[in-house]
């Protein structure tokens, strides 16, 4: 609740004027000349009426009458092209600016460090993309255009009612500041309202997308229940805030309800009067309710146009607030790019903490030459994974050095860096689609040669030549429907079409039965050779040919050798490997 009163994170009308409205300055202008002309002709009908009455009925003129009803519908006529004009014009510029925005929040978002999405829900995410951006529809759309057409029809029809009667238009003037006021109290208090409501529905479906994914654990353990409960508290909670915000938007309303409707009941005593005194004539009074309508109508129209502005800043608070978070990139050292990357990586007394006193890697120091297998063993928590995160530029140390082929890895572009590593991570992360297209992921372009090459070194064609589609067989969301071990060489296949100079597997064949697992290793074999890898694995059968073993225990380095040196030593690893070996 606090951010909705930070005014750091609150957006300025000039900011918004600087940023959105005035680089669209060509529709709004043309917008707001359609909507002037709108307006100016909405404003026949009523001097027509007056002239109608006190001219042309009294004088029996036909001819007149003629002319006065074609001019009317002629006024008509341009009245309703000129608003379908305006809405084609602005709404798709507004629909055209929500599809911009999104992308680019989409692709700030993307660029964010690993450490924000550890902390931040994907349905959150989404929904910072996907809704806070959409009411900026109000601000270029129609909605600014009204207001600003409904302020000179209001400032127009006023000068009028002056000049009709001064004394009626001071009394109408009174309740119509009265609301003014009322009105801009209120949309001050709504807006933190409608900031909190986008915090609460990324938070719901940030939940539900949890929810979804994680079906089979939640029907495994019959908690269906508990989480319709968790999603029906935070869908009351989104009730009550939009019961909030219409209480407050009601109550301008019947404000303006209240207010009008007396202003009113004093005009037609006055004007009634005032006929009967013959200081009026009917079709002045006439006139005047008539463009006393379309002052008011405006200003009751802009109460709803202010309640969707507020809506429409409070989602740009939001968007401000991610778009100025730093990142990956924004590192100011990475400016080396290196084009050919041999992979001599080193540590240099590096340490490393999720949170700020907890440290998870405390003084790493160790040297992974120029296509070398490092192996990385050690209990769950014992920092392996985050050392093969800091290897793969996913994450920065907090003290000490990691250096690529004898240069600080904190200096070199992300992008020369990535676009030659590989990874085959715990979590094998499958995209919905096919086959196919999950292998050619890293490499889009790569010929089917290259292509099949991959899929025959991953073993992968053992189980596609099953399917009726082969690669082309859609796999669902997240591999859903192909088994451990599948999705597991499916990402292997992917990796080697990477052809990487640095190579991170965690838990690459943690999935495998013992059979899938004889036929990946040769293939893991292939794929390592000549270049600088990193595994990670529980089952310590598996790195047995590794170059170098690092025994990782609490964040240290315990040990380190080959696999043959480290038995001999009947250390920390031995006790691993003899307690597997018994298993």
């Amino acid at each position: 609740m606090s951010k909705t009163k930070n005014p750091e994170n609150r957006v300025t009308m000039s900011h918004v004027f600087k940023t959105i409205i005035w680089p669209r300055r060509r529709h709004l202008f043309l917008g707001l000349f359609l909507i002037i002309i709108s307006r100016l002709s909405g404003l026949v009908l009523p001097g027509a009426s007056k002239y109608l009455i006190d001219d042309v009925i009294p004088s029996n003129d036909i001819n007149m009458l003629k002319w006065l009803v074609i001019i009317v519908i002629g006024a008509i006529a341009i009245q309703s092209t000129t608003s379908y004009a305006l809405t084609q014009i602005l709404s798709v510029e507004a629909q055209h600016l929500i599809a911009k925005l999104r992308v680019k929040v989409q692709r700030h978002i993307i660029q964010l460090p690993i450490r924000y999405f550890d902390n931040t829900k994907t349905g959150e995410l989404v929904s910072r993309i996907m809704t806070d951006v959409e009411g900026v529809r109000n601000l270029v759309g129609t909605g600014f255009a009204q207001m600003v057409g409904g302020i000179l029809t209001a400032v127009i029809s006023l000068a009028l009612l002056i000049y009709i009667s001064p004394l009626m238009t001071v009394y109408v003037l009174v309740p119509v500041i009265i609301f003014g006021l009322i009105s801009l109290k209120a949309f001050g208090k709504i807006r933190p309202i409608f900031r909190e409501r986008g915090k609460i529905n990324a938070e719901v479906t940030g939940r539900l997308t949890e929810t979804l994914g994680g079906i089979r654990v939640i029907k495994g353990f019959n908690a269906e229940e508990q989480e319709i409960k968790t999603f029906e508290n935070g869908v009351d909670r989104l009730f009550l805030n939009v019961k909030a915000s219409l209480t407050a938007t009601s109550f301008v309303t019947s404000s303006a309800t209240f207010l009008l409707g007396l202003a009113s009941a004093g005009i037609m005593g006055i004007g009634g009067y005032m006929i009967m005194e013959s200081q009026m004539t009917f079709g002045d009074f006439l006139a005047f309710t008539l463009y006393l309508g379309f002052m008011i109508a405006p200003i009751v129209q802009m109460s709803n146009i202010g309640s969707q502005f507020t809506e429409a800043f409070a989602g740009l608070d939001r968007t401000e607030e991610i778009m100025n978070m730093p990142l990956e990139s924004d590192v100011k050292s990475r400016t080396l790019t290196l084009p050919n990357i041999k992979g001599n990586i080193a540590f240099q007394d590096v340490s490393f903490a999720y949170e700020e006193g907890k440290e998870v890697l405390k003084g790493i120091s160790f040297h992974a030459p120029e296509g070398s297998v490092t192996a990385l063993v050690g209990t769950s928590g014992s920092g392996k994974t985050t050392i093969a995160g800091l290897a793969a530029s996913f994450l920065n140390p907090d003290s000490g050095i990691i250096t690529v082929d004898g240069v600080n890895m904190q200096q070199i572009t992300l992008d020369s860096l990535r676009s030659q590593l590989g990874v085959v991570l715990q979590d094998d992360f499958l995209f919905e689609g096919t086959i196919r297209e999950n292998i050619l992921f890293p490499r889009p372009d790569a010929s089917e040669e290259r292509l099949m090459k991959a899929v025959r070194a991953a073993h992968v064609q053992e189980f596609t030549d099953r399917f009726e589609d082969g690669l082309d067989t859609v796999i669902g969301e997240r591999g859903v429907k192909l088994s451990g071990g599948q999705r597991q060489r499916i990402a292997i296949a992917r990796a080697i079409l990477a052809d990487p100079r640095i190579l991170i597997l965690d838990e690459a064949t943690s999935n495998l039965d013992t059979e899938s697992e004889a036929l990946i290793q040769a293939s893991l074999k292939e794929l390592m050779k000549g270049r600088t890898t990193f595994v990670i694995a529980h089952r310590l059968s598996t790195i047995r040919q590794a170059d170098q073993i690092l025994v990782i225990e609490q964040g240290e380095i315990v040990e380190q050798g080959r696999h043959e040196e480290l038995i001999e030593k009947q250390g920390r690893y031995y006790q691993l490997y003899m307690y597997q070996a018994r298993i």
